[in-house]
């Protein structure tokens, strides 16, 4: 499949895959923290990530893609270099906020590099084959992950800083140089509702997937779980995906994306609610690994959703306005664990709450003949808000 693809489609999707490779220090940030720390950690580098998303979508105004991508990757690999170095409340809550204010501003860099590059009508296969890349990587790393935990999380954070300054060094070598794109100046420009309703949707499945995320190393070292455990579940959940999500994308080629990830939730929604009530550390495991496979088939419909529908001229603006949905969740799922007594219910709800969302509101019925005179003032609105 890849040698069909553009080479520079080959070419990003081999620099995030480095990136991947040590791209665990959010899940194990928890546990880096220490308890004590841990939802504050959370809470400041959810914040920062948000800005980080804005002022990733705000340089594409000025920069190229490419340009984006390896300043996002090289300030991430030197912030976390700091985290690890980082002793004490303050030098580590500092350094936290550091790596969130870089993490994401390679995102929506890489979502618009990805849209421009890619063949048409090929949008989800790019973005599903990014992916599980991403989750194959996982599976290296989570090795990784098992083999440096116990020698404490410090060395996640350093390998992490590998992976990201090489990625962003390979990025440098092998992205191709593009002119920068004027941008639409449009001071009146507002999301239409339809990307209203999916940033909504986005952001109850963006809390639910980091509940889970963020928290599942955490939660099985609180049930028992011995230090080596958590990077081999992720190793194993690695390994599961990227077979399931190939299967997944075949079986369900035809119906929409909004339909499949309704359906999705759904699933992600009951093993979550597993992972809330078994505390037994084999009903978590299998849970997990339950979630992880649900999870696999819905890799790249997000994004590619956004890519189909947004008008060309202003899809830097709809992935940097969809991709806010997960800097709102970052800080906010810290708070709504603690409110919740524990991140599983939060996941549970959330996911039970993206179908709710991505439901179309039914069409208001006539209340009575249109005059003739206001029929055309209707028209371009309609077909202007595809919603």
């Amino acid at each position: 499949m890849t040698e069909r693809l553009p080479r520079p489609v080959r070419a990003l999707i081999g620099v995030r895959v480095i990136n991947q490779l040590g791209a665990y220090v959010m899940s194990f940030l928890a546990v880096l923290a220490g308890p004590d720390l841990a939802s504050a950690a959370l809470a400041v580098f959810g914040v920062a990530a948000l800005a980080s998303r804005w002022i990733g979508g705000t340089l594409l105004d000025r920069l190229a893609p490419r340009t984006v991508v390896v300043l996002g990757l090289a300030s991430t690999g030197a912030a976390l270099l700091v985290l690890a170095l980082a002793h004490g409340p303050p030098q580590t809550l500092g350094a936290v906020a550091l790596v969130g204010l870089a993490f994401e501003l390679c995102e929506p860099a890489t979502q618009e590099a990805l849209a421009r590059a890619a063949p048409p009508g090929r949008h989800g296969d790019v973005y599903g084959l990014l992916g599980t890349s991403l989750v194959a990587a996982g599976a290296v790393g989570g090795l990784l992950a098992a083999v440096l935990l116990p020698f404490g999380a410090r060395w996640l954070a350093v390998a992490d800083a590998a992976t990201c300054l090489a990625a962003a060094a390979v990025a440098l070598a092998f992205l191709p140089r593009e002119p920068v794109r004027p941008p639409v100046r449009d001071a009146a420009w507002r999301p239409s509702r339809r990307l209203v309703r999916l940033t909504l949707a986005g952001t109850a499945f963006a809390a639910g997937y980091l509940a889970v995320l963020m928290y599942m190393p955490f939660v099985l070292l609180q049930r028992g779980a011995p230090a080596w455990l958590p990077g081999l579940v992720l190793t194993g959940a690695a390994v599961l995906a990227p077979l399931t999500g190939r299967l997944g994308r075949r079986a369900l080629d035809r119906p929409s994306h909004e339909r499949v990830l309704a359906a999705g939730t759904g699933a992600l929604a009951l093993a979550a609610l597993v992972l809330a009530v078994g505390r037994a550390v084999p009903v978590t495991v299998a849970a997990y690994l339950a979630w992880a496979v649900a999870d696999s088939v819905l890799q790249g419909r997000w994004q590619a959703l956004i890519a189909s529908i947004a008008p060309e001229a202003e899809r830097p603006r709809w992935f940097a306005f969809f991709g806010s949905s997960w800097g709102v969740a970052q800080p906010a799922v810290p708070g709504l664990a603690a409110l919740a007594g524990g991140a599983m219910p939060v996941a549970f709800l959330a996911f039970l709450a993206v179908p709710l969302t991505l439901r179309r509101p039914k069409p208001k019925p006539d209340s009575g003949p249109v005059p003739v005179a206001a029929e055309p003032a209707t028209v371009p609105e309609a077909v202007a808000d595809p919603s």
